[in-house]
């Protein structure tokens, strides 16, 4: 039996536990920092796995060290979140969620499964580690920030380096993807108010309508966006919501524009949010306009360390073989609050492919956020394993990953 074949038999020897409790979670999804189901779920997983446990105060983390039995070494952090979505499922599974307009529909039941699954295994190899495995089991990525609630209770305290994994619908099954520099977007809210004066429908020329002038608002920042951002170093806004009147013969007074915008650099992060200011201040004075522009920080870019990234695509290679282990070629341009850690510490986020092997193009299969996303759940053992290879090669190392 090579290595590769003794590391992926003791994943799947965890599977059927991690497939569990991944599908109790499913079943009971709960949302934002405040996850006290899923909490004890974990807790009880853990247990008498010789684990240090302890849990967060300002939210329901949990966070576990497993202390090597063959001396002090580094401490390398893995993490998984586990908040759910506020969107109903409509997968048709067995084990679809029984919460009202709550899905598990970004994976996080399957993060937390497999970081689960990765402690029991390591727990199994305690007496050759040299060194601390540290779990982070996360509440509130979705929009909540929970990340940065964690690192402020001290969950990077004495920590070298950290990893993640993010299962991944539209990729192949059992492929692991990674890339160096920035991996995800930032993510930022944009709320525009347009005010003029309102009137009747019919005598606009006795009023200020905002209503054009805030279409005209739309079309700039689409226009500023396209003929001032370097096409090498992207950004995008989006104008999602348009919210103005009550009804038809009256001119309203206010218009509100809500959207996101997100970038892959805070160079263009921070220039896009002044021109915002510019470009809707300027319509606006155009057409007798004032507006009020709201720009509410969201996560920053998730930028993989490169050596790190590189390091560990290696261990991947050695553990799973070249032709499963691909570079992702650009960034995708979601967000993930795994940023606030890699600001910290030098580490990185990988991806795994999920998507059911039935599905002849992934690409076309459901993706996150999806109502009916579904995964390969015997591709877990895949992710339990990377998480494994990662912890047990960098304490092997002595914390060298350049």
């Amino acid at each position: 039996m090579t290595m590769t074949d003794d590391l992926l038999a003791q994943a799947r020897g965890v599977l059927d536990d991690a497939v569990a409790l991944r599908r109790e979670l499913h079943v009971h999804p709960e949302l934002g920092t405040d996850l006290p189901r899923t909490q004890a779920k974990v807790l009880a997983a853990l247990d008498g796995l010789g684990l240090e446990v302890r849990t967060g105060t300002a939210l329901t983390s949990v966070v576990a060290d497993l202390v090597g039995g063959a001396g002090d070494g580094p401490t390398i952090l893995l993490r998984g979140d586990m908040d759910a979505l506020p969107m109903p499922e409509d997968t048709g599974l067995d084990f679809a969620s029984t919460v009202d307009g709550t899905m598990h529909a970004c994976g996080h039941d399957a993060h937390t499964a497999m970081l689960v699954g990765a402690a029991a295994v390591l727990a199994g190899q305690r007496d050759q580690l040299a060194g601390r495995v540290r779990f982070m089991f996360q509440p509130g990525e979705e929009g909540f920030g929970g990340a940065a609630d964690m690192i402020d209770e001290g969950v990077l305290d004495g920590v070298d380096a950290a990893f993640a994994l993010h299962v991944a619908p539209n990729m192949f099954t059992d492929f692991l993807i990674h890339r160096s520099g920035a991996a995800m977007a930032s993510a930022d809210v944009i709320k525009i108010t347009v005010t003029g004066r309102g009137g009747h429908a019919s005598t606009p020329h006795w009023a200020t309508d905002p209503v054009p002038v805030a279409c005209e608002i739309v079309l700039a920042l689409q226009s500023m966006i396209t003929r001032t951002v370097n096409a090498f170093d992207p950004a995008v806004l989006t104008v999602s919501v348009i919210e103005a009147g009550t009804t038809d013969n009256v001119i309203p007074e206010t218009v509100t524009l809500t959207g996101t915008l997100r970038a892959v650099s805070e160079h263009t992060r921070h220039e896009v949010w002044a021109r915002i200011e510019q470009v809707a201040n300027g319509v606006a004075a155009a057409h007798g306009c004032t507006v009020q522009v709201e720009i509410v920080q969201g996560y920053p870019v998730t930028v993989n360390d490169a050596a790190f990234t590189r390091w560990a695509s290696e261990v991947a290679v050695d553990a799973f073989g070249a032709d499963h282990v691909v570079e992702m070629p650009s960034p995708i341009m979601g967000a993930e609050d795994f940023s606030y850690v890699l600001q910290k510490v030098p580490g990185s986020m990988f991806f795994l492919g999920v998507c059911p092997p039935e599905n002849p193009n992934p690409f076309e299969a459901p993706a996150c956020h999806s109502n009916r996303m579904v995964l390969h759940e015997p591709a877990m053992a895949t992710g339990i394993a990377m998480h494994v290879s990662v912890a047990t090669a960098f304490l092997a190392a002595k914390g060298q990953f350049t």
